[in-house]
């Protein structure tokens, strides 16, 4: 039995055991209908040209823990950003994990997406944001739309902002040979209301684990977003991240990505400016070495005028690794005024490192101010042998470059203490401690 067929009939046992006056029971049935006739995505489909899901397809995979498994903070403390105060919402192989967790319901909600799907005092909210962006088309968010069961939930009433960021972070132990994890994050910020959420997905285990993630983002009037992803895992860990985001007017929404590690990371990134005088924000870094894959596929879609997106990849690729970036910007007829900006920018520090790069712009209107870019090259010897003859050792000049190369998008992070775990993470990347934080 492949692993389509696998699901298929796994949902069948998963629906069994729901109540079938689930409120969204019907959504569920639909979504794996969708799934079922287009399966998983091929290389022949242009958005996946360039990534490969056959290897993951012929693995065996868990698709329920057969176990739960405890984890003490002492022994994970290290994932979490600890210099600062945070809301936890923490999952071990797919399950809460309550003695690692902290939410609230002072004034906002943040909790489980589980209590969101089965409450009553919640089913308003289910019923008008729930399913409601996430694409209906792309097979993998239908995939995990159909096992929708838990997750993070997270409502920032009009002119609220919680007392502290948000860190969402799953972890996989490794009870299972091999396990697929779907989880289904809803996150929906009102009027005048702010958030910060940094997310983690992070293997504990050698053993192969892959996350079919999907994240619905609603930000009302004049709303203000920070969304940080760190991505960081094994090499047996793969993650699908398909993240969507519906704007309303005057709102500002900002989601950076650092994708430092694992087997293969494709990020899928929408953006839909539904109102006037917004700005969406999409940066990212990423540094790669052996044979890790990351493909980042982002979308901003200017609807009505007066509106700014601005895209900045940056990325560095080591050994064998392999990088794709296709951005794609559309600009309708009456989205007059528009600001697009889009860029990504690559470095190949070796001869076998591969980088494909296709920025697009697709406009319908006349009065716009749209640019977009990619650049593929190497570090430059100029600059390199510059600091080698003030004494700078070549490792550190080199690490140096690469500092310098990333900072801009570094800079744009509102949380110190993360801009420093990041600043950390990238120099243990790269091999050095440069003994200063940029």
């Amino acid at each position: 039995m492949d692993l389509k067929d696998k699901l298929v009939s796994s949902f069948m046992a998963f629906e069994n055991n729901i109540d079938v006056e689930h409120p969204v029971h019907d959504v569920r049935i639909e979504a794996m209908k969708n799934f079922e006739i287009k399966g998983f995505p091929s290389k022949k489909e242009e958005a996946w040209k360039y990534t490969s899901l056959k290897g993951l397809q012929k693995i065996d995979f868990s698709i329920f823990p057969k176990q739960e498994k405890t984890l003490e903070y002492k022994d994970v403390k290290k994932y979490f950003i600890h210099d600062i105060d945070t809301y936890k919402i923490v999952f071990v192989d797919g399950v809460f994990s309550s003695h690692l967790s902290e939410t609230t319901h002072d004034g906002v909600d943040i909790c489980l997406m589980s209590s969101a799907l089965t409450k009553p005092m919640y089913k308003q909210i289910i019923d008008v944001y729930f399913n409601k962006v996430a694409s209906k088309d792309e097979s993998l968010t239908s995939l995990n739309t159909a096992f929708s069961k838990e997750g993070a939930y997270i409502y920032i009433p009009k002119g609220k902002m919680p007392k502290k960021p948000v860190e969402i972070i799953h972890f996989a132990t490794g009870n299972e040979a091999s396990l697929l994890l779907q989880p289904r994050n809803l996150i929906i910020v009102e009027e005048n209301a702010e958030l910060q959420i940094i997310e983690r997905h992070q293997s504990l285990t050698s053993n192969e684990v892959l996350t079919n993630s999907v994240t619905e983002i609603f930000a009302a009037k004049s709303a203000n977003i920070d969304y940080y992803k760190v991505q960081n895992d094994s090499a047996k860990a793969s993650l699908i991240d398909n993240t969507y985001v519906d704007q309303k007017d005057r709102s500002f929404v900002n989601v950076h990505t650092f994708s430092l590690g694992g087997k293969l990371t494709r990020n899928n990134l929408n953006f839909y400016q539904n109102g006037e005088y917004m700005d969406s924000t999409m940066k990212g870094v990423t540094i790669l070495a052996e044979k890790q894959h990351v493909d980042h596929h982002t979308l901003v879609h200017h609807i009505q005028p007066n509106c700014e997106s601005h895209q900045d990849y940056k990325g560095i690729y080591g050994e064998n690794s392999t990088g794709v970036f296709n951005g794609k910007i559309i600009v309708d007829k009456v989205a007059q005024k528009t600001n697009a900006f889009q860029k990504n920018n690559n470095i190949l520090i070796s001869d076998k490192a591969t980088i494909n790069t296709k920025p697009q712009l697709e406009i319908f209107a006349d009065d716009v101010k749209c640019s977009h870019g990619c650049t593929i090259g190497q570090l430059d010897e100029d600059a390199l042998f510059y600091l080698q003859s003030r004494g700078i050792p070549k490792k550190e000049a080199r690490a140096l470059l690469m500092y310098a190369f990333a900072n801009n998008v570094l800079e744009s992070v509102r949380i110190p203490e993360l801009k420093t775990r990041i600043n950390k993470l990238i120099a243990k990347k790269i091999g050095v401690n440069l003994g200063f934080d940029l």
